[in-house]
């Protein structure tokens, strides 16, 4: 599955995101990543879609690569959110706090396109 793409378009309502968590889950339990690394995904997936945009919609895109998932998650008003994300972070749970503890490097691209990496630990099949 290494270099496939997954793109998933839900409406920005909230009660949507547990499909965008299904279809995560899915390649999480095809890639038999451990639970550890599935939860930081979807937190950090939970952090982005939390943020509001102009459209209706929001996209998300999984890609796998070796060691390593890419979400990216979008568009957004990209200049309110790069603000959120360059702000040094504080006591809060902000955005950039949530990011900088759970996924390994983000960045949102002239677009608006939010990018996150993970490493990704795969646990040893049961026998």
């Amino acid at each position: 599955m290494t270099g496939d793409e997954i793109t998933l378009t839900i409406p920005r309502d909230a009660s949507f995101h547990e499909v965008a968590h299904l279809v995560l889950g899915g390649v999480a339990a095809r890639l038999n990543l451990s639970f550890e690394s599935l939860d930081d995904l979807e937190t950090a997936l939970d952090a982005a879609l939390e943020r509001g945009a102009e459209s209706s919609e929001v996209t998300v895109k999984l890609r796998i690569t070796e060691g390593a998932i890419v979400a990216r998650v979008g568009p957004f008003e990209s200049a309110s959110l790069r603000a959120e994300l360059e702000k040094d972070p504080d006591e809060s749970m902000s955005l950039r706090r949530v990011l900088d503890t759970v996924v390994d490097s983000y960045r949102l691209d002239p677009e608006g396109w939010l990018e996150l990496t993970k490493s990704v630990e795969r646990q040893e099949a049961a026998s």
